[in-house]
């Protein structure tokens, strides 16, 4: 079994940890993180060391490392830290849940998380350092690009492209055939059946109160 480094300790992290140990498909020696973070010196029984010199103790030829930060500054802070644990030398491994159906010609990158229940079609890409929460669904010959967040039960239809450090909230849905620029954060709910423009924020209308309260429905209707 393949010996794991984790960087971080917030509950990205603690939530990795819990997903890897219950599926056992690494051993998990330590958690990282930079030492100006370090608040404890252990984390699930496991220690803490500082990522200034963490190669010093975890040797990068025995132990290979995994950064669990989720869309921390539009997934920038994950992606420094991916590109610094390989200048120290590891290789990032990929978590993909045995409970999530990813057909086998599927390409996945190195730090990829991929959460359970997640549902890739066939001839999709997934790039490196992509997180992919629970429930969500990956169209067919749909393309995500480096360093990007979807979170849970985020729906990418057929063909689209999410561009790199794009962020897609719960339950959002990115149509067919559209593209997603760089940057791109879609908010929770929204439907987005337009290309995007780079760093664009986009969010859902909000809730509308209706001037009935529930208690006087007869019938669940809305328009």
């Amino acid at each position: 079994m393949e010996k794991i480094i984790i960087f971080g300790t917030s509950s990205a992290a603690v939530l990795t940890y819990y997903s890897m140990m219950e599926e056992n498909s690494f051993e998990v020696a330590a958690f990282t993180v930079d030492k100006p973070y370090i608040k404890n010196p252990t984390l699930k029984g496991l220690p803490v060391v500082p990522f200034e010199d963490v190669e010093s103790v975890y040797d990068p030829r025995e132990y290979k490392m995994f950064v669990a930060v989720y869309a921390s500054r539009i997934n920038h802070t994950r992606a420094l830290k991916y590109s610094e644990a390989k200048e120290k030398g590891y290789k990032l491994v990929s978590f993909i849940s045995s409970r999530a159906i990813i057909p086998k010609d599927i390409s996945i990158g190195e730090n990829c998380f991929i959460g359970e229940g997640v549902i890739c079609r066939p001839f999709a890409s997934i790039d490196d350092n992509v997180i992919i929460m629970p429930g969500s669904y990956i169209g067919h010959d749909s393309v995500i690009h480096k360093h990007c967040f979807i979170a849970a039960r985020a729906v990418i239809l057929g063909a689209a492209v999410i561009n790199s450090y794009c962020v897609l909230g719960a339950n959002c849905t990115v149509q067919d055939g559209i593209t997603v620029e760089e940057g791109c954060v879609l908010g929770s709910g929204t439907v987005t059946s337009v290309n995007t423009v780079k760093n664009g924020i986009y969010v859902s209308e909000k809730p509308k109160l209706l001037p009935v309260g529930s208690d006087k429905m007869k019938n669940i209707l809305f328009k």
